[in-house]
């Protein structure tokens, strides 16, 4: 019995790694696509319509493959080539074909299409090899606070510690010029997103034993295009923890933007990455997650916003990252959310 099982765990293990995508070595991958074209070529002869409806495929496949050969770790080249041959294919499909087709025509598109497979297969090796290569082992940059951490005592008696979590608009906040004499923890890193910050909270937030969490979060996760589901639920997370860690919890809304300084360079054109509506939605979805488990909502939103709806131009030349006048409307509204979670003022009870 437990050599039937050894050989079931080995099968298992064995279709598993099979279907990993694979990289395929130079030499490999280049008799790969030189056998491809020869196919393609082929095939071109036994579909009548097919050599004037793909010539202009055929003439860009062949220059394409010979510089894939000289730079065999090229996914801008390989993903031209798998595009060249699937429109190939498409064609292929589409042209009215002789009756009856020849035996060799059949095999030959055969080949062709499992030459595709293992083409797009290595492509996809490619890409998981380049993402490897760019995520960083400390993904969530644990590393930033670590020392921090360990050289912060426990919380004074008699004085609550406070942990602000969030991204570079709490990171660029400097908290003791504008909370003197408060225990007040800033635990922002710049470009991160929600996940990431949940990836942060044992080490940056529950290990120091705050009172409160104040969290501002959210708009680098909407310009970087994460479905609003995935922000709420990343969010939603966060919260949890720290009820379990019997910390309170302050949502800060995320701040409009603009983009008044467009003008004076293109980058502060801030609406097409973070369009208001879905800043709106992330903040109406925050007011309802807060009344519903009993977290104070902090509206920072509506403190610094014009009469369009945007981001004072005086509080961000940026459109974006509030400078001090920013900072000092904000600072008075974080202050006194801080106390009403401290004094258990909000709108509804938490539930149990």
């Amino acid at each position: 019995m437990r050599a039937i099982q050894s050989l079931s765990c080995l099968f298992t293990l064995a279709i598993a790694a099979s279907a990993q995508p694979a990289l395929l070595p130079a030499p490999e991958l280049s008799k790969l696509t030189e056998r491809m074209q020869m196919v393609a070529e082929s095939v071109a002869i036994v579909i009548p319509d097919l050599p004037r409806a793909a010539g202009p495929i055929l003439e860009q496949i062949r220059p394409t493959r010979l510089a894939l050969d000289r730079t065999p770790q090229s996914t801008k080249l390989t993903y031209t080539l798998l595009g060249l041959y699937k429109n190939y294919l498409t064609l292929s499909d589409a042209l009215p074909k002789p009756v009856p087709f020849p035996a060799v025509g059949a095999q030959q598109l055969s080949e062709l299409r499992d030459g595709w497979g293992k083409l797009e297969n290595h492509f996809q090796a490619l890409l998981d090899s380049r993402e490897s290569q760019l995520t960083p082992a400390d993904r969530d940059n644990l590393a930033r606070y670590k020392e921090a951490n360990a050289q912060l005592g426990a919380p004074a008696a008699g004085k609550p510690r406070v942990v602000f979590m969030g991204d570079s608009i709490t990171d660029g906040w400097p908290l003791k010029e504008y909370f003197s004499g408060q225990d007040f923890i800033n635990r922002g890193i710049g470009g991160q997103v929600t996940g990431q910050m949940l990836g942060r909270m044992q080490a940056d937030v529950i290990n120091l034993k705050p009172a409160v969490m104040v969290v501002l979060a959210g708009t680098n996760d909407i310009a970087r295009g994460t479905p609003i589901d995935i922000i709420q639920n990343n969010l939603r997370m966060m919260c949890e923890l720290a009820d379990h860690a019997r910390i309170k919890v302050v949502l800060g809304s995320v701040l409009p933007i603009h983009d008044y300084n467009q003008n004076i360079d293109p980058r502060f054109a801030r609406s097409p990455q973070r369009p208001p509506g879905t800043i709106n939605a992330l903040n109406a979805w925050m007011k309802s997650l807060a009344e519903s488990k009993g977290y104070v909502y902090l509206d920072y939103f509506n403190s610094v916003r014009d009469g369009a709806g945007y981001l004072r131009k005086d509080v961000a030349e940026d459109g974006l990252h509030p400078n001090a006048m920013g900072y000092r409307l904000m600072a008075p509204l974080a202050e006194r959310a801080v106390e009403d979670a401290l004094a258990g003022r909000v709108a509804t009870p938490r539930k149990k």
